[in-house]
Order: structure tokens, then C-alpha cells, then sequence
């Protein structure tokens, strides 16, 4: 999860590799964005809607994109702790191309509709920290599952959606408990589930995400941070004999690079390790949403 460790890892890291505040600022604009994501071989031609979903607490405003033609293995998208914004938005369309049909979430719209934050806003501005954590941690357990029952039901509802193929579910941040939530309340529906840079998947309490892998039925890819190893060395290997206890596929590994890496729009984005830890998902989803 975002905090203030992982910002000085994040401000020491621009230092070492001498990036000036106004070349973190570039980084996260608009057209930095578009030049950063490669787009996929045989890329599909792609439909992109703003869409409103009702839910039993109110009105969620989502990003819904998929293949022009046909019906496609549906994909719930849980951003980083910025939520729903152009960099979401881009990650979700990418994997749209690749053949899915995805729908990229406001966790926040309870209390606020997307983007929460502005154009190039950044986790190192303090303001922008001050507005998005409250949202965060307004979020609970419950609200995750109620949540993913109604976004994979939204989903399985949609033409563009292929009723008789798995549903996979990507979550970045604090994205990476959600995903874990959403394969444990649906595990007739989820069978892919990926973690980039995830937190508090592994906590010290009866909530902790990792104690719901025995109910859960997917695949998983787990990418871990290397600062988020650093503080939690012994997270992984509980998540690796948690999977091998339930029977499950699980690929867990450390990436060398810093929480936040995968975002495009991140002060750490590192866009080798990047593009290793998307070929491993697109690895995962074909193999698991067959």
C-alpha cells in the first residue's frame, strides 16, 4: 500500500537516477502516457464507454472497453490508490486489444466521482495524498465484495462478454487485496487473478486476504515490489504455502523494481520490468480464461 516509506523510496530512487521534478512532472503527462505503453501485436479495434452501474450503495462511475467484434473473457480492473484516471484507463484499453473485455472501476464513487485527482497529479504531492487516502481507507472488506459481486455481474450481463469463458480480475496497489476478495466471494466465476505491486495481502489479523486462498478457485499471478519485499520478506512465502495448501496455481515472484512500477503514470515506472510482468499476465489469462 502507498505510504510515506514508499514515497522516500520513490523520491530517492528520481535522485539516484537524476530525474528533476520537472522531468517527473513530464512523465505523467498525457502524451508521455501514450508514448510509454506499447500497443499489442494485432492489436483489436477497440469500443471505449463511460459507463454508470448501479449498486446497493449508490451510482459507480467505470471505464467500459472491448473488442469491436465479438464476445470476449471479462475482466475486472481495480486501480492503484489514484483510481480511475487516463493511466487506468490506457492499461485497461491495452488489455482490451489483447482480447478482453474490461471494465476499469471507481472504488471511490461513494464519495467521489473520477478522476478524484487531476491531470499529472502524483502520490509525491502532498495535497494529492491528503485527498486520496481518507477515500482509501473509507474502503472495507465488505465494500470490496459487495462491490465485485455487482462490477462481475455487470460484466456477465454485457454482449461483449463470453458467459462461458472464466472472469479475470487485475488490481494494482491497493488494488491487490480486491482481487484477492473478489476470487474468495466469486469463485464460481473467477478463475485469473493478478496482484502488481499489491499491499496488506498477508497482515497479522483474521482479515487478512491471504486466509481467503482456500476458498478461491483461480489462477494467480502475484508481482511483488522490491521495496515491498524489503519490508515484508516473509509475505511471499506465506502466500506461496497458502496456495500449494489450497491445490492452486500461483506464480510469485519479486520484480527489481519499486512500488508503483507497472503504472505508467508512476514516479517509479519502470517500463522493462513493466512489460515482463504484463506478458505474465496475458500468460496467465490465456491459460486460465480459455
Amino acid at each position: 500500500m502507498c505510504d510515506d516509506q514508499t514515497q522516500f523510496d520513490a523520491d530517492q530512487d528520481a535522485i539516484n537516477r537524476g530525474i528533476s521534478r520537472r522531468d517527473l512532472a513530464k512523465l505523467t503527462s498525457a502524451a508521455a502516457l501514450a508514448s510509454v505503453l506499447p500497443v499489442p501485436a494485432n492489436a483489436a479495434d477497440v469500443v471505449e464507454q463511460d459507463v454508470i452501474i448501479p449498486t446497493p450503495d449508490g451510482e459507480a462511475d467505470c471505464y467500459f472497453v472491448h473488442p469491436a467484434e465479438g464476445a470476449h473473457a471479462g475482466v475486472l480492473m481495480w486501480p492503484d490508490i489514484l483510481s480511475l484516471r487516463p493511466a487506468a484507463r490506457l492499461v485497461g484499453k491495452r488489455l482490451a486489444q489483447s482480447g478482453y473485455s474490461v471494465l476499469v472501476v471507481n472504488p471511490y464513487y461513494r464519495s467521489a466521482k473520477a478522476p478524484v485527482v487531476g491531470p499529472g497529479a502524483s502520490f509525491r504531492n502532498p495535497e494529492v495524498r491528503n485527498k486520496v487516502l481518507p477515500l482509501a481507507r473509507s474502503l472495507t472488506a465488505e465494500t470490496n465484495v459487495t462491490d465485485a459481486n455487482t462490477f462481475v455481474a455487470w460484466l456477465d450481463a454485457q454482449d461483449a462478454v463470453d458467459t462461458s469463458r472464466g472472469v479475470g480480475t487485475t488490481g494494482y496497489c491497493m488494488g491487490g487485496p480486491m482481487v484477492m476478495r473478489t476470487a474468495a466471494a466469486i469463485p464460481n466465476r473467477i478463475k485469473a487473478g493478478a496482484s502488481f505491486h499489491g499491499g496488506g495481502l498477508v497482515c497479522d489479523d483474521e482479515g487478512s486476504p491471504h486466509l481467503l486462498i482456500p476458498t478461491m478457485t483461480a489462477s494467480f499471478l502475484i508481482a511483488v515490489a522490491s521495496n515491498d519485499d524489503e519490508k515484508e520478506p516473509d509475505a511471499k512465502d506465506v502466500l506461496r504455502a497458502s496456495f500449494d495448501a489450497a491445490g492452486l496455481d500461483a506464480e510469485i515472484e519479486v520484480y527489481d523494481a519499486l512500488h508503483g512500477w507497472c503504472m505508467p503514470d508512476s514516479q517509479v515506472y519502470d517500463e522493462p520490468e513493466a512489460e515482463r510482468a504484463w506478458a505474465r499476465l496475458l500468460a496467465l489469462f490465456e491459460t486460465a480464461l480459455a
